[in-house]
């Protein structure tokens, strides 16, 4: 990663994380199949859901033929984080189009949220458009072409999770925390890890006492003030 905000070095920068996307992508066709959908169907969704978690859910909760409302709030519960990550990333776009920010609130997550708050430390606390947008557009294609592709292979391959493939997204993530914390000098190292190391007690607690549903954006919320508070009264 360098301090270029251009198109070519967005797609470079993003390359590992949509390996990553191929994986849970594939993932999530053979679930579909599994779940009667074709691959045209799984490909739709992935086109205009576009929201790993919440596709899954969707699959899974027409498999056993939930009510149309409780799918579409099990779905903006799931990704209602992306309001949270919306308003952050929205004041580096402060100068740009109302088209601009729409299509970047549309097709962001948390991988290329990620990725855009790593690249801050490179850039002098700057993003543009043209990478923001690249990198988006090309995790979306990707993710995209991988659920269609598991769709159309899933009649071969019975249990996705024998491969290791439902870890892949996991592993991106390690990785981007990983970059995040060594790259990052605004903040101390120890703090960091203070604060990852409560984010696992957090999501460990609440997998107890909430619903998986709300504990992504309950844990967020969390996080951030916890890694507030001890910022400013221990370093």
């Amino acid at each position: 990663m360098n301090a270029e905000l251009n198109r070519k070095t967005a797609i470079k920068e993003v390359l590992p994380t949509a390996f990553g996307y191929i994986g849970i992508g594939i993932a999530f066709g053979i679930v579909s199949k599994a779940a009667g959908l074709s691959a045209l169907q799984a490909g739709l969704m992935s086109l205009i859901a576009y929201g790993g978690s919440a596709q899954f859910i969707i699959v899974s909760m027409l498999l056993v033929h939930s009510p149309i409302i409780s799918i579409i709030t099990a779905a903006f519960l799931v990704n209602s984080r992306m309001i949270l990550m919306s308003l952050v990333t929205a004041k580096y776009f402060k100068n740009d189009s109302m088209l601009h920010n729409i299509l970047i609130g549309s097709l962001l997550t948390d991988e290329s949220f990620a990725l855009a708050m790593n690249k801050l430390n490179y850039t002098n606390n700057k993003l543009n458009f043209a990478c923001f947008d690249t990198a988006n557009w090309f995790a979306y294609f990707v993710w995209f072409f991988s659920s269609v592709l598991g769709a159309l292979v899933g009649n071969f391959i019975e249990n996705p999770t024998n491969l290791g493939i439902d870890f892949a997204l996991v592993a991106m993530f390690i990785g981007l925390l990983y970059l995040q914390m060594i790259s990052d000098k605004s903040l101390k190292l120890s703090l960091q890890l203070l604060v990852v190391v409560a984010t696992f007690i957090l999501v460990y607690l609440g997998l107890i006492f909430i619903p998986s549903n709300l504990l992504i954006i309950i844990v967020t919320l969390l996080g951030c003030a916890v890694g507030m508070v001890l910022k400013h009264v221990l370093f």
